[in-house]
């Protein structure tokens, strides 16, 4: 497991975040997070302006954990490498793309949830998938069933995963951390609510330390 993996498995969290105002919002929400003891960020391209949120982020916190998640082409994992983005999250899995990370010295975490994106992400030399999205692709049951043959793969759930369904979650030894928007959701970001943000990661990381304490 490559030192970004490993860095997210130690979190056991990770905040899926749209910016709707990457100007305005990035730089308090990083405060927010970090202040939470998350110190790390998943920012979608699916808004415009992720390229400058990342920035804005590694600028203020350089030693935060920031990637791009939603990555869809080459082009956005360039503009993402170019503001300083240290890993790669993709919904589905596309080879090309792993490849071109792979050639870039890029960390890329695909969404795979079928036995043939396992299969294609194992020939590809892939340690930690995305399983994307959880609970509407089978959620723990499945992961637990799909880690018999592929014993490999460290997994990422993310798309469900709330303060309620973490514990769960997380109690699966396939899995080394979660991804979840339930701190920072639009209503939070846009109404600028950074403590009640910080408060909602203070509460995910003490679920992470109550799990593994009693692994």
């Amino acid at each position: 497991m490559d030192s970004i993996a490993q860095r997210i498995t130690a979190l056991g969290v990770v905040p899926v975040i749209k910016l709707n105002h990457p100007q305005r919002d990035a730089v308090p929400l990083a405060q927010a997070l970090i202040a939470g003891g998350l110190p790390v960020a998943e920012v979608t391209f699916r808004a415009a302006g992720a390229a400058d949120a990342i920035a804005a982020m590694v600028q203020a916190y350089p030693d935060m954990l920031v990637g791009a998640g939603t990555v869809l082409t080459e082009t956005q994992v360039d503009s993402a490498l170019a503001a300083g983005a240290q890993f790669i999250v993709t919904p589905g899995l596309d080879a090309q793309l792993v490849q071109y990370c792979q050639k870039k010295g890029i960390a890329i975490f695909p969404g795979c949830t079928t036995p043939s994106d396992y299969h294609t992400a194992h020939r590809l030399g892939l340690e930690v998938l995305k399983f994307f999205p959880a609970e509407q692709s089978g959620g723990l049951a499945k992961i637990k069933a799909m880690s018999a043959p592929f014993p490999m793969f460290r997994i990422m759930p993310t798309g469900g995963i709330s303060l309620k369904n973490l514990r769960e979650y997380l109690s699966c030894p396939a899995i080394c951390a979660c991804g979840g928007s339930y701190m920072v959701t639009s209503e939070l970001i846009d109404g600028q609510k950074w403590a009640e943000i910080t408060e909602l990661c203070k509460a995910s990381v003490d679920l992470v330390k109550v799990v593994r304490s009693h692994g």
